[in-house]
């Protein structure tokens, strides 16, 4: 069964991230688009990859979770990984609320500055694989 879980994290972890990825590039599409019609495409594109994403986030920390109550891992890797992904947790959220913020035309942010945004999750990602992977501590 531990092999089945841990495999189902992974494909869920694998999506949320690839949502994670995404969302802001659209958001740097969004903080350069001037025409209505496209920023209105653009804004559904969000809209639905949210939401997804969100869906994906779900199973992924309920599947994490029962791998770390179910199985017993422990370490100072461990606490340092659920901190990394309470972190991803807090940059899902914040995507959430940019692309509200876009919603309203309330963004004061450039293009520039999501693209470095964009990066946050890639960082994230391999410090949280390089903690399961290696256990440095």
């Amino acid at each position: 069964m531990y092999l089945w879980i841990k495999a189902l994290h992974i494909v869920f972890i694998a999506s949320w991230f690839a949502g994670l990825f995404y969302l802001p590039r659209i958001f740097v599409n969004l903080a350069q688009e001037s025409h209505p019609a496209a920023t209105e495409r653009l804004l559904g594109m969000g809209r639905r990859l949210y939401r997804f994403t969100t869906i994906l986030m779900v199973p992924a920390l309920v599947l994490g979770i029962w791998l770390w109550l179910g199985f017993g891992f422990k370490g100072g890797w461990l606490h340092a990984k659920l901190a990394l992904v309470i972190v991803t947790i807090g940059y899902h959220h914040a995507c959430g609320s940019l692309l509200r913020k876009f919603e309203r035309g309330a963004n004061a942010r450039s293009h520039r500055w999501y693209r470095y945004f964009n990066e946050v999750p890639v960082l994230l990602l391999l410090a949280i694989v390089i903690l399961v992977v290696v256990k440095p501590f």
